[in-house]
């Protein structure tokens, strides 16, 4: 009986351990399990990932995931800060940008409601940011509460994350984090975020559900911040996208409407320019933005469905390089106005209780002429006969 089941528990152990060996869902943290990997790192064919803990300064405790693929793409992001992209690069193209902020700072070193609510600038520097989803925007006082700028969920870590490699072709590495923005008496939303890269090619997908776990139901935003800066962002690139209607978003602006799409190289004193755009989308509400260089051979696209994400903002921010020259595209429900001033154009969506809402977004690296010009002809083929509406005058004041 005893030896029965030695052999019984030693085949178990031989199944357990191969079944761990071939396993294609890696969890790399789970507060519910009390889960927390630290340091790790899976290969395969032409791929690697790691994820790293940084040591040191304001980005002490914070993990980096890497992900590496031959003649693909490197895309790195942060669970600590929610699940932003740092960077993607590949074929000598950088997609990013360079902020003051050097370090990948830890949300326990930022404090939200800090210069009148600006807190949120001390941590900025990723790729793409997720501003949202309880509330989005510029700050403001309202309702008895400070609204900081961006929302939470980009200063929230990961409350889980694990890695899911596809065991079928085209072997699709599937990087998942949840975002909770769960306050007593205020909102119980929760954001499974989700990237998804096959390896080799030169696109990727983020694929996020937010879901309201709330008895009642809650308002949400969301802009995904998407930022780039050289070797595509330079003097004479520019900007294009099938739009119907263009608007300063301040007074600021006004004196950039005639060039709204197009950029200058880095100029000392050139304060932030924003412009609000309403996209315009084939039958299937699919529709794309691009930012090329000035030689038309490199370029970054993003694709996203307006009835997901019905508006479109451009940041222009071509300040020195030391001080971050960059511009962002950014797909979104609202503008980057305060949640007072979105709510009064009732642009503040509302999720019910027990809703998910999904969020599809891709990104493409463009590395050639010829990308460049299939990417403008799409562009080219949605807008059509649509002329752009240039209003001379914001559609808000803050």
């Amino acid at each position: 009986m005893k030896y029965t089941k030695l052999i019984t528990s030693a085949a178990f152990f031989i199944m357990l351990t191969t079944t761990l060996a071939h396993a294609k869902t890696y969890i790399l943290t789970d507060t519910e399990q009390n889960i927390d990997l630290g340091a790790w790192k899976v290969s395969g064919p032409n791929y690697s990932i790691e994820q790293r803990v940084l040591r040191g300064g304001k980005q002490e405790g914070t993990k980096v995931i890497t992900l590496t693929s031959d003649h693909g793409l490197t895309i790195a992001l942060s669970p600590t800060r929610g699940m932003g992209l740092l960077y993607a690069k590949g074929q000598g193209i950088h997609l990013g940008w360079s902020s003051p902020v050097k370090e990948i700072v830890n949300p326990s070193y930022i404090q939200l409601d800090s210069r009148n609510g600006l807190g949120w600038l001390d941590g900025f520097n990723e790729m793409m940011v997720r501003c949202g989803y309880e509330w989005t925007g510029h700050p403001v006082v309202a309702d008895g509460q400070i609204y900081s700028l961006h929302g939470k969920a980009q200063n929230t870590p990961a409350s889980y994350v694990a890695i899911h490699i596809d065991d079928k072709a085209p072997y699709a590495i599937h990087i998942k984090g949840l975002i909770k923005e769960s306050t007593f008496k205020k909102s119980d939303l929760q954001t499974m975020t989700e990237l998804v890269y096959v390896p080799g090619e030169s696109t990727f997908k983020i694929h996020d559900v937010l879901t309201n776990h709330a008895d009642y139901p809650h308002d949400y935003q969301i802009i995904y911040h998407s930022n780039f800066s050289q070797p595509i962002l330079e003097d004479g690139a520019k900007f294009i996208a099938p739009v119907s209607e263009v608007s300063p978003f301040n007074d600021y602006a006004i004196k950039g409407l005639e060039t709204w799409s197009k950029y200058l190289g880095p100029t000392k004193n050139f304060d932030e320019m924003v412009f609000n755009l309403k996209p315009i989308a084939d039958a299937q509400g699919n529709t794309l933005a691009a930012l090329i260089n000035k030689a038309g051979d490199k370029g970054v696209s993003i694709a996203f469905n307006t009835a997901q994400l019905p508006v479109l903002t451009l940041w222009k921010n071509t300040d020195t390089l030391k001080q971050g020259y960059v511009t962002g595209i950014e797909p979104g429900t609202s503008y980057a106005y305060p949640v007072t001033i979105e709510r009064a154009q009732n642009r503040v969506k509302q999720i019910q209780p027990n809703q998910s809402i999904d969020f599809e977004l891709t990104y493409s690296l463009l590395s050639s002429a010829q990308q460049v010009k299939a990417t403008e002809q799409r562009i080219a083929q949605i807008q059509g006969n649509h002329k752009i509406n240039q209003l001379k005058t914001p559609i808000a004041k803050e």
